[in-house]
């Protein structure tokens, strides 16, 4: 196995499948379009949302942007994914989270139609993933980690593996993901007792805590996989992994990179279920 986990020979691979898949659907009119609802000015938002329209150019998915202030209200947001929800143009919908904490994120999720919901955040597609349907929409971000430690051959079951995260967009469902193939998780967060002690007996663990550089040597073994997902500005101002890469990428036996990492492969399979679910609907 590669020491470096990068996912460039696997987004290269749905690549080829993506942009045929849509060629194929724009012979016939039925373009698929992406919304993406951003909310404020957060670096890792814009950078996904960057990524999202790279991908989009390339593979001939439209993009339709919803750029809307910070002090936007629960009502206003509501308002523009009604929207959404009823422009027959739009496909499928991603909005970025966590959203600011004065917009309630729970009527939101039941906002979105969940026949649009490729980020799968609304309670009926959450409900699939958390019993153990895997057939239809599943969160990218969490899906991305298991296509990568998939691609290498990582076989989990019977493994330990730490999340250090609880949040509903990728501990939570990583976790059910992570079950799915016979692995045990464990969910770690601010009030994790021993969080160093977990980490070392882990056999996989994967970061989204969004502090720079904070996950080094001293919570890992050489025999532990890095799988990081966090997105955050270093102090020198620069985008960084959790993962202190270049002191980690001799010391660990596995490791994902900031670039090249899990958010490339993100991307991408949004972008097929952003096609799934136009294939779905014809």
């Amino acid at each position: 196995m590669d020491r470096i986990l990068t996912s460039n020979d696997l987004a290269l691979e749905m690549e080829e499948s993506i942009i045929s898949r849509v060629k194929k659907l724009k012979d016939s009119n039925n373009t698929p379009k992406l919304a993406i609802v951003r909310v404020g000015e957060k670096p890792n938002d814009i950078s996904y949302e960057k990524s999202l329209i790279k991908k989009g150019e390339k593979y001939g998915i439209e993009i339709k942007q919803v750029l809307l202030k910070e002090s936007t209200t629960t009502e206003e947001l509501k308002e523009e994914i009604e929207n959404l929800n009823k422009d027959e143009s739009v496909t499928g919908m991603i909005i970025f989270r966590p959203l600011p904490k004065h917009i309630d994120e729970e009527v939101i999720q039941q906002t979105v139609s969940w026949e649009k919901d490729v980020d799968c955040m609304t309670p009926t597609n959450l409900a699939k993933i958390f019993q153990g349907d895997f057939s239809s929409f599943q969160p990218a971000t969490p899906y991305a980690a298991m296509k990568i430690l998939e691609h290498y051959g990582i076989e989990l079951e019977g493994k330990n593996v730490a999340i250090v995260n609880r949040s509903m967009v990728l501990g939570r469902p990583m976790a059910m993901m992570v079950l799915d193939k016979n692995g045990t998780p464990t969910i770690c967060h601010s009030r994790t007792k021993n969080l160093k002690k977990v980490l070392q007996e882990a056999d996989v663990v994967v970061s989204a805590t969004g502090r720079a550089k904070s996950l080094t040597r001293e919570f890992l073994t050489q025999d532990s996989i890095v799988i990081d997902v966090g997105v955050s500005m270093d102090e020198e101002g620069k985008l960084s992994g959790d993962a202190d890469f270049e002191d980690l990428k001799d010391f660990v036996k596995g490791i994902t990179p900031r670039l090249g990492g899990v958010g490339k492969i993100t991307s991408t399979l949004l972008m097929d279920q952003i096609v799934q679910a136009k294939e779905k609907s014809l």
